[in-house]
């Protein structure tokens, strides 16, 4: 799977991600470009909304100024002469401010200076006849409010106005279409940007649907070789099993030959030298006292080698099985092993209902339990158990010994191996509890019919 998902994410996963690097270096570019139109157009538009104020507020303040003028000319009230006064004030204020609004452009720069010197000769032609009035000059005065100067002055001042007043109306234009350019752009950014995810998005739900569908080829030939691989594991371990109950049962047979074979023959020879010993010495006796002794010294020994004998063919193959049954077998073994190694050995043993093979398997349990007791434990005391139940027995052997690290145990644990096969091949269940310093518990599980 791992090796799949390399195999394609390398390249493609490059090209995917080169992709979504370039669609949004692209939106940042429409972006920021779309970002300085608009804000230069937003400007553009602020200052002819300004340019068109300025104008607007010039306009007023000359009308107010010839509003004031007219009506101190014709009432010679000085009330009038303060909407004048504060007008004209103004209009010096608002061509200054409209000069730095339309220096920047050239074209309404040149406007700037006509309107600039008709409201000069409108602010001069205004003071002309206020002063005049002032003074008395009642002629003088008359004549220029009755001409048409104030009205041609004006009239070029309103001429002069609307045209920087168009002209701003024109940048405004300008920079709503730059605006509305910017929107386009941003529209088509946002656009390719979709368009891009879109495309990224069905490239990567191709990558993904190509990465399953060969991880699913590779699970799947993975699990194949798995399951091939188990498949010849539990062939390899059937017939191993196969072989080693084979073996087991061949050893059995040969112990069972060897016990015959020693019972029958060498039993029969120690037997014999036995009894032609104890003529000698019968016909021998008050003669030949060293003799004898030497044959009683035979006698004894050749009792020993038949006991011993016994006790091998016994180990070989126990014959108290066929004649006594299980629980006397095992007591009988518990009791020879108490005497030997000098352990205290408590039974606790029920007759139980098990064939031939399954009566042996529980005998060789308990005397290779026995043996590792005295080879490796160290114990003062051990108890044996066998219970009957429906269905199944259990059978435990237990020590107070030194006990051992179960993860210790290595291969070359023979015993315990064979010990476990020999119950599982018997269809049972082995468990082994040992602890440091606390003893070594060996218990099995084994049905009654098989």
């Amino acid at each position: 799977m791992e090796s799949a998902v390399k195999r394609f994410s390398s390249p493609k996963m490059a090209v995917s991600l080169l992709l979504a690097v370039l669609a949004t270096v692209l939106l940042i570019v429409i972006n920021e470009v779309s970002f300085s139109k608009s804000m230069a157009a937003s400007a553009r538009i602020e200052a002819a909304q300004q340019t068109r104020g300025a104008i607007s507020t010039l306009l007023q303040q000359v009308l107010d100024a010839e509003t004031g003028q007219r009506g101190y000319l014709l009432t010679g009230s000085a009330s009038y002469l303060a909407p004048y006064t504060a007008a004209t004030a103004g209009i010096g204020k608002s061509l200054d401010m409209l000069r730095q609004q339309v220096t920047p452009h050239a074209d309404q720069l040149t406007e700037f200076l006509i309107l600039s010197a008709a409201v000069s000769r409108k602010l001069a032609e205004m003071e002309l006849s206020v002063r005049m009035r002032k003074e008395g000059n009642e002629d003088t005065w008359k004549f220029v409010l009755t001409t048409d100067v104030g009205k041609e002055q004006m009239d070029a001042i309103r001429e002069q106005s609307a045209r920087l007043t168009t002209s701003s109306i024109g940048k405004m234009e300008l920079g709503q279409a730059q605006i509305r350019d910017a929107l386009q752009l941003s529209r088509l950014g946002v656009a390719l940007m979709a368009l891009a995810g879109l495309l990224i998005f069905i490239k990567y739900l191709m990558q993904t649907h190509a990465l399953l569908a060969s991880g699913v080829r590779e699970t799947e030939s993975l699990q194949r070789e798995r399951d091939l691989l188990e498949s010849q594991v539990r062939e390899r371990t059937a017939d191993l099993a196969q072989l080693a109950t084979h073996l087991q049962n061949v050893r059995e047979d040969e112990r069972g030959h060897l016990a015959r074979e020693l019972h029958d023959e060498l039993g029969a020879i120690l037997t014999a030298a036995k009894l032609d010993a104890a003529r000698l010495r019968s016909r021998l006796a008050g003669s030949e006292p060293e003799a004898t002794e030497r044959l009683q010294h035979l006698t004894e020994t050749l009792n020993r080698g038949i006991a011993f004998s016994r006790r091998v063919v016994e180990d070989l193959r126990p014959s108290a099985l066929s004649h006594l049954g299980l629980v006397a077998s095992l007591e009988i073994l518990a009791r020879e092993f108490e005497a030997r190694s000098g352990l205290s050995i408590t039974t606790d043993l029920e007759i139980v209902d098990l064939v031939g093979s399954a009566q042996l398997t529980v005998y060789r349990l308990v005397q290779e339990s026995l043996t590792n007791m005295g080879k490796y434990a160290q114990a003062s005391k051990a108890d044996i158990s066998l219970h009957n139940f429906d269905g199944y027995i259990t059978i435990e052997v237990k020590d107070n010994g030194k006990g051992f690290r179960l993860q210790n145990i290595g291969p070359t644990s023979h015993g315990l191996a064979g010990m476990r096969h020999r119950v599982e091949a018997a269809g049972g269940r082995l468990t082994i509890t040992s602890t440091e310093g606390s003893g070594t518990t060996i218990s099995a599980v084994l049905p009654k019919l098989r």
